[in-house]
């Protein structure tokens, strides 16, 4: 049996949504894009939204727009994907690494006092795996040192804290709608904000630096950070579909659960207090977890790893935040944390296959 790490949930209906905008001819940013712009927004409940090419580039724009640039520093926690802190680099910023906690791998605000700095602008906490962040702790530190807070939100749309949706907490949040995200289109990004001042800074920064097209007089810099109809016409598919996928997800993470309640080796993170989950993993914590990963791709399933740690990543060593010691469970969580697949077409078939083979190589090993 195969078992890919991911299949997006897509069908007929997205098909025929995008064949209304060739039949139209209207193919670039226009009324579908408005449209899936609105039931965003009135989904989230958010007062404003601007979409932008990709994830990491609505990151990009949100920083920009709260005049993030060279000589700030944003604090990032250090097991998140790459794209966090890239963001932070593109603005010409310096991303400042923190650890994560051992039960969920959010970030550790604790960690957070020990680098801050004069330099601090912003801190961004990253709602990972479906679930979010510890959004007091977050606002609380902000608040106390004066601080921009942008939600990396990419993995957490539909996600509450407290009955707030993850993406409305701070100044600014971002999202993605790349293929392994619960709604996707394929590429694309949201950049959200209840500022009515940052807003129109995004309006300005995404559309080459003027609020309405077809005029050639630019007031400000910007840039093109459009979509296109196309996408958003699947968007709009997609999030019709949310609440089934949501219900799919959740119960392929009960599947899982029942199937490994017995596997001693086998622990799955813990949902933080407060917080809805709606997986964009099924996330566990397993003994030889690298020797299992190699096992399962042998039987046909593709597992994943959790993020490697950014502090030791090759392209970030120039900012000589290397320090193991400093960063003990985003370590922990590379080196034994498990990634199942968990996309909303899986069957209970191949979760159980899944569930057996681990089984299979714990009894071996035993």
């Amino acid at each position: 049996m195969k078992v890919p790490q991911f299949i997006p949930y897509i069908g007929q209906e997205e098909y025929t949504a995008i064949e209304e905008c060739f039949n139209t001819t209207w193919i670039t940013e226009g009324p579908k894009a408005d449209e899936f712009n609105k039931k965003l927004r009135e989904f989230i409940s958010v007062k404003y939204g601007v979409f932008a090419p990709n994830g990491t580039l609505a990151l990009y724009l949100g920083l920009k727009a709260l005049g993030i640039g060279p000589g700030d520093e944003v604090i990032v926690p250090d097991c998140t994907f790459i794209a966090s802190a890239n963001a932070v680099e593109m603005v010409g910023a310096r991303p400042v690494f923190v650890d994560v906690n051992r039960k969920n791998f959010q970030i550790d605000v604790n960690d957070c006092y020990r680098v801050l700095s004069k330099k601090t602008k912003a801190i961004m906490p990253v709602h990972l795996y479906g679930m979010a962040a510890n959004m007091t702790e977050v606002m609380n530190f902000a608040k106390k040192y004066s601080l921009f807070v942008i939600e990396d939100a990419a993995e957490a749309l539909g996600v509450k804290y407290n009955g707030q949706y993850c993406g409305t907490f701070g100044e600014v949040g971002c999202f993605s709608f790349f293929a392994d995200k619960t709604i996707t289109t394929g590429e694309g990004g949201f950049v959200v904000t209840n500022n009515e001042e940052i807003y129109q800074k995004l309006l300005y920064l995404r559309n080459q630096g003027r609020i309405a097209r077809g005029t050639f007089i630019h007031p400000e810099i910007g840039y093109n950070f459009r979509i296109t109809d196309i996408q958003a016409a699947m968007g709009l598919v997609q999030l019709n579909k949310f609440e089934m996928i949501a219900k799919k997800k959740i119960n392929i993470d009960k599947l899982y659960k029942y199937y490994l309640k017995s596997v001693e080796e086998v622990t799955f993170t813990t949902i933080e207090p407060g917080s809805d989950y709606i997986p964009f993993r099924v996330t566990v914590l397993c003994k030889n977890a690298h020797k299992l990963m190699e096992f399962m791709s042998s039987k046909g399933i593709q597992p994943r790893t959790f993020f490697y740690p950014l502090h030791k990543q090759p392209c970030y060593q120039y900012l000589n935040q290397n320090n193991d010691k400093y960063f003990p469970n985003a370590i922990y969580g590379y080196e034994h944390g498990i990634c199942l697949p968990s996309f909303a077409a899986l069957t209970e078939e191949q979760v159980k296959y899944v569930c057996d083979t681990i089984k299979e190589f714990y009894d071996i090993k035993r």
